[in-house]
């Protein structure tokens, strides 16, 4: 019997099954069908390129039916697939193609390939007759290259081997664990933006196709709820605080809204309650990383402030969480120490903190590198942004450790209010002091109308240590 062919094997057969459309990108509308073409003439090009099994493909596209296409197609011809996202300084973009590329495939007239093997283009590459779908994919070579968000530090690039995209569960149903199942009814119309080298924004795509329904291409994802008339996409815990907010003053027609992927950070309990009194039941909170995939996600009658149970196929260790996810990375590209200490004996360390309640639902508690040490103390800083949070005058709040003369290191807390009310510091100090312990209570507070962003979406903890520290 012939081997299974690998990733994205999986994803080419749901394609062949869609006789409907899969992608909609304003007026455009492209078939199963058609996308299938689209894949193969991209493949062909490849080929013709000289792009081959093993060899490095970078990918510096836009957000349209083509660029899923040329992704698929660097898998199909068995490439090291790197997608470079938007937002990068041209110093990252060129470490990026530094990272033994043989190929970079861009949009337009290949401006940003200078000094590589090969410069593709996209409307190159899709002139060529289409040639035959098999899949060359190396099972144990490495299918592609994510870079972390680099909210703990510089980005990383995370090694995802063929097998463990084939493993993954994305493309087949009969491995979607339950809340996945849940979403997927859901996944009528979801949204793309931003980059599909994303591996949320394309795993979710995958999810769609496979689930029956139509990625659409959101060109301004803030509005594109109401004007795509959209069931689905992704947002970030801040984006999520702006939509509830904007909801309460101003309320848009959002009834085509069936489930909003709030990724990215942790949801406080507070947080999560009122997005699902002003938004409706339509919260799916993830829980992953860019390492391991997703890891357990929250559906809208779980818990507010949990994500989750982990499905069966997925382990974690509690604690400093530890777990292992059929699709996750095999290591850091061309960094065996950091490999080392994450990636250890099948487990991935994942760094954050987390517990599982009497009930099996994961929370999650912090980071085990967003720490302060006071007076030669470690003190975890997660557990004191909740106790702030939970004040019901504060809607969210981050703490940072600045240098004190004293105690060698304090924490800063910065505060979103939720109105004009700013409550004494004296009243948070306590607050912090009665649960955590003096040496956690905040010595400075700063009140800001929202978090500052990194370009992952995430709140920018680097920029917040800066702004706590200016002279620094």
């Amino acid at each position: 019997m012939p081997a299974r062919e690998p990733f994205p094997r999986a994803v080419l057969d749901v394609l062949a099954a869609a006789d409907r459309p899969v992608f909609e990108h304003g007026d455009r509308v492209v078939t199963g069908a058609g996308m299938l073409d689209l894949v193969a003439r991209a493949a062909a090009g490849m080929r013709a390129g000289g792009v081959s099994r093993g060899d490095g493909l970078a990918l510096l596209l836009g957000v349209n039916a083509e660029a899923f296409a040329v992704i698929l197609a660097g898998h199909v011809v068995g490439a090291r697939v790197v997608g470079v996202r938007p937002g990068l300084t041209e110093g990252q973009v060129r470490h990026l193609l530094g990272l033994d590329i043989k190929a970079v495939v861009t949009d337009g007239g290949g401006a940003g390939a200078a000094g590589t093997p090969s410069a593709l283009t996209v409307a190159g590459l899709l002139r060529h007759s289409p040639g035959p779908l098999h899949c060359d994919g190396d099972p144990h070579g490495i299918a592609r290259l994510i870079h972390t968000s680099g909210s703990t530090g510089a980005p990383k690039a995370c090694a995802q081997t063929y097998q463990a995209m084939t493993d993954a569960w994305a493309a087949h149903p009969d491995a979607w664990p339950p809340a996945i199942r849940e979403l997927a009814a859901r996944l009528d119309r979801y949204l793309v933006f931003g980059s599909l080298s994303s591996q949320v924004m394309f795993e979710y795509a995958t999810v769609t196709l496979a689930a029956g329904g139509t990625v659409v291409v959101a060109d301004d994802p803030a509005t594109a709820i109401t004007g795509l008339k959209a069931t689905a996409r992704v947002i970030t815990v801040p984006g999520l605080a702006k939509l509830v907010a904007a909801q309460k003053r101003d309320p848009a027609d959002l009834s085509t809204l069936k489930a909003l992927l709030v990724s990215g950070s942790p949801l406080t309990p507070e947080r999560h309650r009122e997005a699902l009194d002003v938004l409706g039941p339509v919260l799916f909170h993830g829980y992953g990383q860019t390492e391991t995939g997703m890891i357990s996600m929250a559906t809208p009658d779980d818990p507010p402030g949990t994500v989750g149970i982990p499905p069966t196929h997925v382990q974690v260790r509690g604690g400093e969480l530890f777990v292992r996810t059929p699709g996750q990375a095999s290591g850091y590209w061309g960094d065996a120490e950091e490999s080392a200490e994450v990636f250890t004996d099948g487990w991935v360390r994942t760094r954050d903190l987390g517990r599982f309640d009497g009930f099996g639902y994961l929370r999650l508690t912090g980071r085990a590198r967003d720490v302060v040490i006071v007076n030669a103390n470690l003190h975890y800083l997660g557990p004191v942004e909740q106790v702030v949070a939970e004040h019901p005058d504060i809607a969210e709040a981050y703490a940072v450790a600045v240098p004190d003369d004293e105690t060698g290191e304090a924490v800063h807390v910065f505060v979103v209010p939720k109105a004009d009310r700013v409550p004494p510091h004296q009243e948070i100090r306590d607050l912090v002091s009665a649960r955590l312990g003096a040496a956690c209570a905040p010595a400075a507070i700063t009140a800001i109308p929202e978090p500052p962003v990194a370009p992952s979406g995430k709140p920018d903890k680097r920029e917040l240590r800066r702004m706590a520290c200016p002279a620094r």
